[in-house]
């Protein structure tokens, strides 16, 4: 199977749809008991962390959610899978993500949620789902491609998300 190409672009009205997207994720994460790796894409604004904390509640997580913004990475080791949410929006320069032993967070069953992963460009892993979020009207497009062959079957079974789903 072909996974290039392998894309869904949904429309999500608001916020709270952004996150009933990242509930899905997290679903579909939790049955494929495989380490995932996730990149979120698009500007300031956009929704990535909005999308991260459907993610992250979604696997059961009671908490705040917030964004790594300054951490680099924030671990939520005690939800299945283990969830790592990094926001590499601050990196001064991929090099630091050896420093912080990135290559030991893409082990095992771990899910790891990228947000700005351009800035790490050449340490990280691919990535098994791509996510860009953009403006449309006064909400928001989602494209998911599949990066990975595990990327292309949990796009193939993700649920429709958006107005009248």
């Amino acid at each position: 199977m072909s996974i290039f190409g392998n894309e869904r672009r949904l429309f999500l009205e608001d916020e709270a749809e952004t996150e009933r997207l990242g509930r899905e994720l997290a679903r579909l994460a939790k049955k494929s008991d495989q380490g995932l790796t996730i990149f979120l894409e698009g500007d300031l604004g956009m929704g990535k962390t909005t999308l991260s904390r459907g993610i992250i509640k979604g696997l059961g997580h009671e908490g705040a959610v917030k964004s790594p913004t300054y951490t680099l990475v924030e671990p939520y080791e005690d939800l299945t899978p283990p969830t790592y949410h990094f926001d590499l929006y601050r990196l001064g320069d991929p090099e630091e993500l050896e420093y912080m032993g990135i290559r030991d967070y893409f082990s095992g069953h771990s899910l790891c949620l990228i947000e700005w992963p351009e800035r790490g460009d050449g340490l990280l892993p691919p990535p098994d789902l791509e996510i860009h979020l953009e403006y449309q009207g006064e909400g928001r497009s989602a494209v998911v491609g599949a990066r990975s062959e595990l990327g292309a079957s949990l796009l193939n079974e993700l649920e429709l998300i958006g107005p009248g789903h």
